[in-house]
């Protein structure tokens, strides 16, 4: 079988914040030490040896960059400093950018000022909509559900999901077909291994396996934080934003100062250790991921100034920094999650779901995938 060569993609791969691979002399040492290279997917050697000789079409294909947590102990042990996790991450940008069809992953990780340019756009856009269609100033007491419709804001969250999951799901349909190589699965099959992909895509539990169990605990806190924010807002945003409520004891804000806590513990915590750089992982950081941390931040502070105004029944400052905290909110949604980092927690699972339904493809007698659609 002939193999096309890319002699540039080691290159493309630097501009994705990897090291030149060229200082890898594959002795292994990377993949035997690693608790997650295993059976039919191993590395960072393979993926690495595919950017070596320009392999792009394997890589593409190839699903070992998702599986890798990056727990940073293969660039520890390293002989030749070739920083392999390192390299892995910028595989998994790389890939990002590839299953985009819009192209816009690409320019987000290779130039800051298409990143800053677009959240900034797509910022001006949310305060200009506020600036003209807000509705009457209530000014002697809080009405934020008159500044802002509940039905108005909550058809936007409803707009905004479509969007996302558009994106995020046409984007993961061209990783399924690279992955699978266009082989068709057995329903059956993809049916009863879906709790795969609906397990590692809310434990992440493979990070267990890894050197880092309080790393995978926070992770597994921060999907949690994030997912019971989003339900608020998105399902259940009647009863979440609401004038009528002003006890910090009702249930939806009880569910809030939980995600509220754990967003602000845990993003704190990771920019901390980036400035720090003690950990491997954190020795190298990229704009996106800072973005996906900074923004995240953000929009929990201003969600916090939002409550603490309107429970001080100051209407001007809640009204302010409600559009403030939605400017903030509405690019991270928009331009992180579906062509930055953050689509990592589609990805990820989904490779592990992926390599599942392919090994017991292949381990299945022959004829048995008739039913395949």
């Amino acid at each position: 079988m002939s193999v096309r060569v890319n002699p540039d993609l080691r290159e493309e791969l630097m501009g994705f914040g990897g090291d030149d691979v060229s200082a890898c002399m594959n002795c292994g040492n990377c993949t035997a030490i690693c608790p997650l290279s295993k059976d039919s997917t191993v590395f960072p050697r393979k993926a690495i040896r595919y950017m070596q000789l320009g392999m792009k079409d394997h890589l593409f294909r190839s699903p070992e960059p998702w599986l890798c947590y990056y727990c940073g102990e293969c660039s520890d042990t390293c002989p030749r400093d070739a920083n392999p996790g390192e390299t892995m991450m910028a595989a998994r940008r790389y890939l990002t950018s590839l299953y985009d069809w819009t192209g816009l992953s690409k320019r987000l990780y290779l130039s800051a000022a298409w990143e800053l340019g677009l959240l900034l756009f797509v910022a001006l856009i949310v305060g200009a909509l506020f600036l003209f269609l807000h509705g009457p100033l209530v000014r002697d007491h809080v009405e934020l559900t008159t500044f802002a419709p509940t039905a108005w804001v909550e058809l936007g969250d409803w707009i905004l999901a479509a969007m996302l999951s558009f994106f995020l799901l046409t984007n993961a349909y061209r990783m399924s077909r690279a992955i699978l190589g266009g082989e068709k699965v057995p329903l059956s099959l993809g049916l009863r291994e879906f709790k795969t992909l609906l397990i590692h895509g809310v434990t992440q539990k493979r990070w267990q396996e890894c050197e880092s169990p309080t790393r995978w605990l926070k992770h597994l806190l921060l999907v949690t934080a994030y997912a019971t924010m989003l339900l608020m807002v998105v399902v259940f945003l009647r009863w979440f934003q609401t004038d009528e409520i002003r006890s910090i004891w009702h249930p939806t804000r009880l569910l809030g100062y939980y995600a509220t806590a754990i967003l602000l513990y845990v993003t704190a915590d990771a920019m901390i250790s980036r400035l720090r750089k003690r950990e491997q992982i954190h020795k190298h950081s990229d704009l996106t991921d800072w973005m996906f941390l900074i923004l995240l931040f953000l929009t929990t502070l201003t969600g916090i100034f939002v409550h603490a105004f309107r429970l001080a029944d100051w209407p001007m400052p809640t009204y302010i920094i409600y559009v403030i905290h939605l400017m903030i909110a509405v690019p991270m949604l928009v331009i992180e999650v579906p062509f930055g980092k953050w689509a990592h927690l589609l990805y990820r699972p989904l490779a592990v779901y992926l390599t599942t339904v392919r090994d017991k493809m292949k381990a299945a007698p022959a004829g048995t995938q008739a039913s395949a659609g």
